[in-house]
């Protein structure tokens, strides 16, 4: 009989003053030798705390920096640079910092414990690493991370933009595991059960926490959570399929084709709205959480151009050519572009 061993977080502390405690939760896992990497500007803002934490637990910091290249070859030049007595690695800040820091960790096989200041997409809870490669931003593999600890009061105080990039790149999970199982279903892959189960869990929790404000106590700890799911969600599936189909390679083509496109979240929540409508899978739902949250409000501002999401509709399939969603067939683009031109609450978006 076959077995499995899927690699989760050994650490995950989600709420109100956990960096504080950062230094304690690393020296419970019986590290005692850290190199620490904060995004830019992130030193003068939360360097003080975390060094007088890991001081107070006895944790030595071998090193203590901002890191603000995802260069691949700079990455791998300053992974083999780290002090050999390091046992961890800890990434402070935003994605760019996470996924260089990550990968730094794979290369020297080091733990890596996560430590977002945002909350603006799942990728601190990915095996995966969003880094520079030939000019372009590739995603390369990484490892699970030892351990998330996300405080929301950090979380809370980064500008609102971002959390609305996270409640794009969550609810994007609807349409993402529709288009798995409609790949399974024409042919081309085979969708894991119980991954869809926990990614469907933790965007069902998502979508149906209560709140007043997204800036909330509950309503953070459940983005926080529900993107953390959806991390472990990929690793059981050895993919990312669980959490990024149509909508995501959409995003993906912007990013090729635009010189300043707009947050990864942002986009995918837009995307989303546009696949729940051509799968015909839930958009009301899809369109009820972005409308109560506020993201509309905040995308309806921003000068989007109607054309750019028509060429990457197109461009898509091209993205990962390997996967069979929605997009991929021509019937299913050609009903994306007459939404996008057609559909009242796309066209409050682009104006």
């Amino acid at each position: 009989m076959g077995s499995s061993h899927i690699a989760i977080p050994a650490l995950l502390k989600v709420g109100r003053g956990a960096l504080e405690q950062i230094g304690s939760y690393i020296k419970a896992g019986g590290m005692e030798r850290a190199v620490v990497y904060f995004g830019n500007g992130l030193v003068e803002m939360f360097g003080a705390g975390v060094m007088a934490s890991l001081k107070k637990a006895e944790v030595e910091v071998l090193e203590y920096r901002e890191l603000d290249s995802i260069r691949i070859e700079d990455i791998v030049e300053l992974a083999f640079s780290i002090d050999a007595r390091a046992q961890v690695i800890l990434g402070i800040g935003g994605g760019k910092v996470i996924d260089g820091a990550k990968y730094a960790a794979y290369l020297r096989r080091l733990p890596f414990i996560s430590v977002p200041t945002s909350a603006s997409s799942d990728g601190f809870s990915s095996a995966s690493a969003s880094l520079t490669v030939d000019g372009r931003r590739t995603s390369v593999p990484a490892r699970m991370a030892y351990g998330i600890v996300a405080d929301t009061e950090v979380i809370r105080t980064a500008p609102i933009k971002f959390l609305y990039s996270g409640i794009g790149d969550m609810v994007s999970k609807i349409t993402a595991l529709y288009d798995w199982v409609y790949e399974e279903k024409c042919g081309y892959g085979v969708v894991d059960d119980f991954a869809v189960m926990v990614a469907k869990k933790a965007v069902n929790s998502f979508v149906r926490t209560p709140f007043k404000s997204i800036q909330e106590e509950l309503f953070l700890r459940e983005l926080l959570d529900s993107l953390a799911m959806s991390g472990v969600a990929n690793e059981i599936a050895g993919s990312s399929a669980p959490a990024s189909g149509s909508e995501h390679l959409i995003s993906h083509a912007l990013d090729k084709m635009l010189d300043r496109p707009q947050l990864h979240g942002v986009q995918v929540g837009i995307a989303t709205y546009l696949m729940s409508r051509v799968q015909e899978h839930r958009f009301h739902r899809v369109n009820t959480i972005l409308t109560e949250t506020g993201f509309w409000d905040y995308v309806s501002t921003l000068g989007l151009n109607r054309e750019d999401y028509e060429k990457a509709v197109d461009m898509a399939p091209s993205i990962k050519p390997s996967r069979h969603t929605y997009l991929h067939e021509e019937k299913y683009r050609l009903r994306a572009k007459e939404l996008l031109r057609e559909d009242e609450v796309l066209r409050r978006v682009f104006g």
